[in-house]
């Protein structure tokens, strides 16, 4: 982390950051992380990749501490008062606690990863709620498993023959854009689009219940798993190398609008699979087209789910820091990922020890040691970036390494299979050849005992 000021001496900022690392510190064998803590004199950027910038404010009006994330940077702003009325330690003291809250979640989440590892020495002691660890599991099994890239297919369902069109493009470039363009440090995005018109949803759920108290046609909750009609819709569930993120808007027909779920809200997510949303255009108009201004609040949902199943942390409230986060717990499960496998490998050349290992399978294990031990490096520098695409290298050359094809026939063919297939062929080959050395046996036990009678 590095600490900014315009308005403190230098000497006053080195004392606040050398205090606030010394305090974070204290408490080591419950932490996973180890801090540091610098001070710029805000002419010079921070060196590597700092997770937190503070920008500390000397305001000789205000007496309190107050503290405010910025969403878009990773960033936190800090108002306090004089140094010399309010003291370096009751500022520090401050500081340190609010910083202790913003990394407090992602501290529980690498604990989390590395519970379980040979890595664990850092963590081992760090304590993990029952309910903090349910969270994080409800995250992780919601989200999608990290891949390079990701194919997003926007796609809008219409029950009768409205609305046939939209600016899907403009809204995608408004809402969906910005979104993406800062994930993109951690994967690529590919986006399509899609109408498809008399579009019922799936026959195997009950048709919505109307309620005649508010006048809505009402979704069981039970039926939202079945809703996606897959045997009509053009839904692929992956294009090319990556997993593919489906978004789907929903128009039901005039007869059952407004269509509403049973909670009373109009949208919900598939773990691992996309989102879902039902649009219900007003009851006075029936539209051709949907403009991107009609097309904000579905967007915005969108954007709500992509997030959600992009595995983005809800804390803390800085979108920026919470992508930065992402980066980080990407590149440790990355690492981990890779780690296992090469210990599987490792463990499959042990057990098998006949298996023939080509020259390929080592340049890989070579390769993926070495951005392995860079990607652990970067981590711990603060170029968080760089460690994301060593690990995500050392993950696919583990793969590689792993299933390498001249190897996996190998594997499913082990010595009792060979003595199964080549006995049935020898045995009949084995039989006079038995035989034959039999009789040249007792033959020759008969000669010698003639010599000896002799």
């Amino acid at each position: 982390m590095a600490l900014e000021t315009n308005t403190i001496s230098h000497e006053q900022l080195q004392a606040i950051a050398s205090k606030a690392e010394a305090s974070l510190r204290l408490d080591t064998d419950h932490s996973v992380y180890s801090f540091e803590v610098s001070a710029q004199d805000g002419r010079h950027n921070a060196t590597g990749e700092p997770a937190l910038t503070v920008v500390l404010t000397e305001d000789d009006k205000r007496k309190d501490f107050t503290a405010s994330l910025l969403s878009m940077t990773p960033t936190l702003d800090v108002t306090h008062g004089l140094v010399q009325s309010v003291g370096i330690d009751t500022i520090t003291a401050s500081l340190v606690q609010e910083l202790r809250q913003i990394f407090q979640d992602e501290e529980a989440s690498i604990a989390y990863l590395l519970r379980g590892s040979s890595m664990n020495t850092a963590s081992k002691n760090f304590k993990l709620m029952p309910e903090t660890t349910q969270a994080i599991e409800k995250r992780t099994t919601r989200a999608f498993k990290y891949a390079s890239t990701y194919h997003i297919t926007f796609s809008l369902f219409a029950a009768s023959a409205s609305p046939s069109s939209w600016h899907i493009e403009e809204a995608i470039q408004q809402y969906i854009e910005p979104l993406l363009t800062r994930l993109s440090t951690i994967s690529d995005f590919h986006v399509d689009t899609q109408v498809q018109l008399f579009a019922s949803f799936s026959p195997s759920i009950a048709a919505p219940q109307l309620d005649e108290a508010t006048n809505t046609y009402k979704l069981l909750q039970s039926d939202l798993s079945g809703f996606i009609n897959a045997a009509e819709w053009p839904l692929s569930p992956s294009i090319g190398s990556g997993p593919t993120i489906n978004m789907v808007l929903y128009a039901p027909g005039p007869s059952q609008r407004p269509l509403l779920l049973e909670t009373g809200g109009n949208s919900w997510t598939i773990p691992q699979w996309g989102g879902v949303q039902i649009l219900n255009p007003g009851n006075d108009s029936d539209p051709q087209l949907l403009t991107a201004p009609d097309l904000e609040a579905a967007m915005l949902t969108f954007a709500s789910q992509l997030t959600s199943l992009l595995g983005v942390p809800s804390h803390p409230p800085s979108l920026s820091l919470r992508i930065s986060r992402l980066k980080r717990e990407r590149a440790t499960s990355l690492i981990l990922s890779a780690s296992s496998t090469l210990g599987a490998l490792v463990r499959l050349t042990r057990k098998l020890e006949s298996i023939a290992i080509p020259s390929s399978v080592a340049t890989s294990v070579d390769q993926t040691l070495d951005h392995l031990s860079q990607a652990c490096d970067s981590l711990r520098a603060g170029s968080y970036q760089a460690a994301l695409e060593h690990a995500r290298t050392a993950e696919a050359e583990a793969e590689k390494a792993f299933f390498e094809p001249s190897m996996v026939g190998q594997v499913y063919f082990p010595d009792e299979h060979k003595v199964a297939v080549y006995v049935p062929l020898l045995g009949p080959m084995a039989v006079p050849l038995i035989m034959s050395a039999l009789k040249e046996f007792k033959a020759w036990r008969l000669g010698r005992g003639k010599v000896k009678t002799l």
